[in-house]
């Protein structure tokens, strides 16, 4: 039996605030208060304006850009929370930071996402609800339970409706190798094909080489991936995939990261229509066209409840 306090919860820090306000509103609670700030020197300052003794607290938290801050508020709200006897701390992590080093890729490479694990299980946290990790593996390097949700129901069921009965239409196209086990999922959910796009480059600084496995001529292609973050080869795969017949492409991503030269990327290439989740919440200033967003907080407020009531998760939802 887990434990519980015999109250629920939610804050947040400031790095996407829009959706913890959300889930909050579908769970019919209010955010709890609480004052994440910044100091003069850079230090961040945590101060919890209630009362969460014995308590089930959420913090909701993306470690987005800055990712370094957003990580430090997390780990110092759930000090505070601990050191001020919640019950149980569970952190929402719609994006997960550093799940990109996970591994050592050569000599004397750290594995920050590890260590990423370490500091919040030190910090307090008893337990990790977070959405598609780039490396699945991540899960194992916490001793603490992790609740992985998938982002793909969402976005195939949003393609489900535009796609209606006009599946011979389309396929589903995974823009890298690494990709390919997340679009067979995706392209079953929609009963679509899939291709492959494998690149390579032959030496040092020449242009990357893209191979289509698959026939996508005259096809709607779907281009999938977990992450946008430069966009490079998002919109490279677009190219290609036009340059080998397709009628349109269209992308899909749960995590738009959009860092570096991406906005100006997305908006001058041939990409039809971007679907992002927001999991990561894009400024204002990043206008990005032809861009439909789609909001996670319902299914993230459901977790939140199966977690509290110790129920199961559907297969929905993983």
């Amino acid at each position: 039996m887990g434990i519980h306090g015999n109250q629920i919860k939610i804050f947040t820090g400031n790095s996407n605030l829009p959706v913890a306000k959300e889930i909050a509103e579908n769970m019919g609670l209010p955010l709890g208060q609480a004052t994440v700030e910044t100091f003069s020197d850079g230090e961040i300052s945590v101060s919890l304006k209630e009362s969460v003794r014995g308590a089930d607290c959420y913090i909701v938290q993306s470690t987005s850009y800055p990712v370094n801050d957003h990580l430090m508020e997390i780990l110092i709200m759930a000090d505070a929370m601990k050191r001020a006897s919640a019950a149980r701390i569970t952190a929402v992590m719609p994006y997960f930071g550093y799940a990109r080093q996970d591994r050592k890729a050569k000599p004397r490479d750290p594995i920050s996402a590890k260590l990423v694990a370490d500091l919040l299980t030190k910090a307090g946290i008893h337990r990790i609800l977070t959405m598609d990790l780039h490396a699945t593996q991540i899960q194992g390097f916490f001793n603490i339970p992790v609740d992985h949700l998938q982002g793909a129901p969402l976005l195939s069921n949003y393609y489900k409706e535009k796609i209606g009965s006009n599946v011979d239409d389309y396929i589903v196209v995974s823009p890298d190798l690494g990709s390919v086990t997340r679009a067979r999922k995706f392209a079953e959910r929609l009963d679509c094909p899939i291709a492959i796009i494998d690149k390579r480059r032959p030496k040092a600084n020449v242009c990357e080489v893209m191979n289509i496995i698959g026939d996508v001529k005259g096809k709607k292609v779907i281009l999938l991936d977990d992450m946008i973050d430069t966009a490079g080869t998002l919109c490279n795969a677009a190219t290609a995939l036009m340059e080998g017949g397709a009628t349109e492409v269209s992308a899909c991503a749960t995590h738009a990261v959009l860092s570096g030269p991406a906005i100006d990327r997305l908006n001058n290439s041939c990409i039809k229509e971007l679907v992002l989740l927001d999991t990561i919440q894009i400024p204002e200033e990043k206008k990005l066209e032809r861009y439909k967003q789609l909001h996670i907080a319902n299914m993230f407020a459901e977790a939140i409840e199966r977690i509290y009531y110790d129920k199961p998760f559907s297969a929905e939802f993983i």
